[in-house]
């Protein structure tokens, strides 16, 4: 007789973080009653996307694997599943892990960089599996992408996007809690008072925003963008480029995720008062021209922006700044791409933790791809075309962590260090 696997999926949507572990035990006693009763012996899934992402417990997604196949392989397989936002995990056997994910919301908990890429690498396979099952799912082999993407719908659900980062800035929660401000206005009139309606107004707020663009926009800032904690820059839908004046700052703030912007032909300018948030604005010197300047930044996500001819680094991150994701971008026609540690002398630089993954590194650009200090960096499924001088280095001691990346050199041989 043919093997009949049954998967039993609960589905719990969206309870509170602090119930989840309790919610979840609920749900596996209630299906070991049914199971009792029923006399089924096939194993019992209960699945959690989020932990699968962000577990510590990596034994847990191989049990779930090995569960697939079996029924798959089947005669006659029979399979329930249901993949929604929320939805708990776990196989026979395995004793559950409390608390999922709630160490995301503690800003001060630093998780083992080995551990975060194991993760990031068990995604990324996932994902491939899921592509390699064609007309039945949506898979394209980047978990980022299969998250949101897969819904035709993802527009009026945008905050999904939060969940779906990867890495050490996987818990970058941006303006997730927070309300849709809408940008109507490109035009960028007093970096000291700002109207309401232009994307500066928005980014200086103290409560969490969700930041869309009504309409295709090009925004030249008169002074550099310095943006408060708890935001989402979200320009999915249009074509939003910031250009031609100074960029983005951010500093000493935490929560930041920045998604489908074009940053190009970023220029210093300062010397002048600058507004940080609604009640403080001070004294700030000239920019470095950066595209996107974190100093001091905690979980940031920066996420299919194209970046290409600013004044100095088109991403640079230093003075302690940690959990970063930079994936999915496009750069190129730049000397110095990407900083990651301004000294060998800053030792605090010892706590950065960057994931750069599924970038594509193209035409034009010479050097520091990235560029890394001290830290921790996991440089993962990036596609480097026709660098210059060299794609990535090191200095200080940093761990670079190199997997599945494509690198073709330039034909000419001089443009080599």
């Amino acid at each position: 007789m043919p093997t009949i696997c049954l998967a039993w999926v609960i589905i719990v949507v969206e309870p509170e973080l602090t119930a989840r572990s309790q919610c979840a035990l609920k749900v596996i006693q209630s299906i070991r009653k049914i199971s009792n009763k029923t006399n089924l012996n096939q194993p019992m899934v209960v699945l959690d996307i989020h932990a699968l992402i962000s577990a510590k417990t990596s034994h847990r997604v191989s049990a779930i694997e090995e569960f697939l196949a079996l029924t798959l392989k089947s005669e006659m397989a029979l399979a329930y599943v249901f993949l929604v936002v929320n939805i708990f995990v776990l196989a026979a056997g395995l004793q559950l892990v409390e608390g999922g994910n709630q160490h995301a919301w503690n800003s001060s908990v630093v998780e083992s960089p080995e551990v975060v890429a194991e993760v990031v690498e068990r995604s990324i396979n996932s994902s491939l599996w899921r592509r390699e099952l064609g007309m039945f799912s949506c898979g394209t082999g980047n978990p980022i992408d299969d998250c949101w993407r897969c819904d035709p719908h993802w527009n009026r659900n945008r905050k999904r996007l939060a969940d779906c980062a990867i890495g050490f800035g996987k818990n970058a929660i941006g303006g997730k809690y927070g309300r849709i401000y809408v940008v109507t206005d490109d035009g960028d009139y007093d970096a000291l008072n700002p109207r309401p309606g232009t994307l500066r107004h928005a980014v200086i707020q103290w409560e969490p925003l969700w930041i869309i663009f009504a309409r295709d926009m090009v925004i030249t800032l008169q002074q550099e963008l310095i943006m408060n904690s708890y935001k989402t820059i979200d320009a999915r839908d249009f074509n939003v480029h910031i250009a031609h004046g100074p960029c983005i700052t951010i500093q000493n703030v935490n929560h930041i995720i920045i998604h489908g912007l074009h940053i190009h032909h970023c220029v210093p300018r300062g010397n002048t008062n600058v507004r940080s948030t609604p009640d403080h604005y001070g004294w700030r010197g000239m920019c470095d021209g950066d595209g996107i300047s974190i100093m001091g930044g905690r979980h940031i996500w920066i996420d299919h922006c194209s970046l290409s001819r600013c004044s100095d680094g088109l991403i640079d991150a230093v003075a302690g700044s940690t959990a970063i994701t930079i994936s999915n971008n496009h750069f190129a026609h730049h000397n110095d791409v990407m900083l990651l540690g301004h000294s060998d002398d800053y030792r605090q630089d010892k706590k950065m933790h960057v994931t750069i993954a599924f970038n594509h590194f193209g035409k034009g650009l010479v050097q520091r791809m990235p560029r890394c200090r001290h830290g921790y960096f996991h440089v993962v499924n990036n596609d480097y075309t026709h660098w210059e001088m060299y794609a990535i280095g090191g200095s200080a001691n940093p761990t670079i962590n190199s997997q599945g990346n494509r690198y073709m050199a330039p034909m000419n041989p001089f443009a080599k260090e």
